[in-house]
């Protein structure tokens, strides 16, 4: 079985493909993407932040201190062309004439004096790029609301501090138990999982495609199975192969993510992710890792198996992308809101790790809860390996 082992890694390290998927990605092209990814979010943001829209505006002579607010906010340009109907404002919309276009009630101050609400109309396209707009509309309309109740209340002879009482009698004071690794490890623990399995499973795909189907279609399966070895010693070579192949591509992919952000944080302000990432124990960073091992084991004995059966490297190719699907499944039940580590949840493969992971970056975690997702994982990659020698002693699936 070793020197089957040593064959194979051999010949997959002698394939230039293999560098690349193994190397190459981790190393450089995924930091490289989510770098630029990173890099174009933030060039969107601050465009949207930057730009200034044309707006409309009709019966601003009702509310002046509105008016005034949305002349010189440095987001909106007072457009040239004068609006006098909702229809007009909405065709302007349309053809891009216009960004915005606000219709105030002629009984923006009278209407509370009869006990009644004023109704204000914007006028804008909520699904383009630019439905944030609302938003800041709104934050102006609810500065010229508060005027309003000022002016209502100081008629009245309400105080101040009266009025602030009447408009919200209950103050709530926000006491937070969670410490800031746990704030930060809840959204952080949700995107490292997402990261490093679909990584494990892509690290195990390729090398298990030409160890199975690449033998066939190459002809040099027969030549094996003439050797002196035994078919179980020589699926177990096979299997070792892709399991490791599979563990270095997540091993290389962490250490080059904490490279690159180390290298990040020395030009962009990331104290506390490394803060909340320099509070995690070496037990935890142990127990991540480990977990991924006989989640590896899994993937690489599925991958193999398919590889086996499939009659060419292309065949075996198009196998993958549903097994892929299959596998992100759970990956997206453990992102779900109030979806927490169980007795449960610990039994589902692939949503128990996941779960884990994000427990233990929070700090949170239930170490007696991942000894029996341990015993769960290694249990079925122990069944899955099992069935993957069976398989491969099976000449129709050989042969077929």
């Amino acid at each position: 079985m070793f020197e089957v082992f040593k064959k194979e890694v051999k010949e997959l390290l002698r394939d230039k493909k293999t560098l690349l998927f193994v190397v190459a990605l981790p190393v450089l092209i995924f930091p490289i993407l989510f770098g630029l990814m990173g890099f174009l979010m933030s060039q969107a943001n601050l465009e949207a932040e930057q730009k200034v829209h044309i707006y409309a505006i009709t019966g601003s002579q009702y509310a002046p201190e509105f008016s005034e607010k949305i002349k010189f906010h440095k987001s909106f340009k007072l457009s040239k062309i004068k609006y006098e109907s909702i229809e007009e404002m909405k065709n302007a919309v349309r053809t891009g004439v216009l960004d915005v276009g606000i219709f105030i009630s002629s009984d923006a101050r009278a209407s509370l004096t009869q006990g009644l609400q004023s109704n204000w109309k914007v006028v804008f396209n909520d699904a383009s790029a630019l439905s944030f707009i609302y938003k800041r509309v709104n934050d102006a309309m609810k500065s010229f609301s508060e005027i309003l109740q000022a002016e209502k209340f100081e008629s009245l002879g309400v105080s101040k501090e009266q009025s602030i009482a009447l408009l919200n009698p209950i103050k709530i004071e926000k006491i937070d138990t969670a410490d800031k690794r746990e704030n930060i490890g809840e959204k952080l623990g949700a995107f490292i999982p997402y990261l490093l399995i679909p990584l494990v499973l892509a690290g195990a795909s390729y090398p298990a495609i030409d160890l199975g189907a690449g033998e066939k279609e190459r002809g040099t399966l027969e030549t094996l199975l003439l050797t002196p070895v035994t078919r179980t010693e020589l699926v177990l070579g096979k299997f070792f192969t892709v399991l490791a192949s599979s563990l270095m591509t997540a091993l290389i992919t962490v250490v080059s993510m904490g490279f690159w952000v180390s290298i990040a944080s020395n030009f962009v302000d990331a104290k506390i992710i490394t803060d909340v990432m320099g509070t995690i124990g070496v037990l935890d960073l142990s127990l991540i890792l480990l977990m991924l091992v006989p989640l590896a084991g899994i993937f690489s004995s599925l991958v193999l198996a398919i590889s086996i059966y499939a009659r060419t490297f292309k065949e075996a190719q198009n196998y993958m992308g549903p097994l892929s699907m299959v596998a992100f499944m759970p990956l997206v039940v453990a992102m779900m809101p109030n979806m927490e580590l169980t007795m449960n949840t610990a039994m589902i493969p692939i949503t128990n790790v996941a779960l884990a992971i994000k427990e233990l970056i929070k700090g949170t975690v239930d170490y007696s809860m991942v000894a029996m997702i341990f015993v769960a994982t290694f249990a079925l990659a122990g069944i899955l390996m099992g069935f993957c020698v069976h398989w491969f002693k099976k000449e129709s699936v050989l042969f077929r």
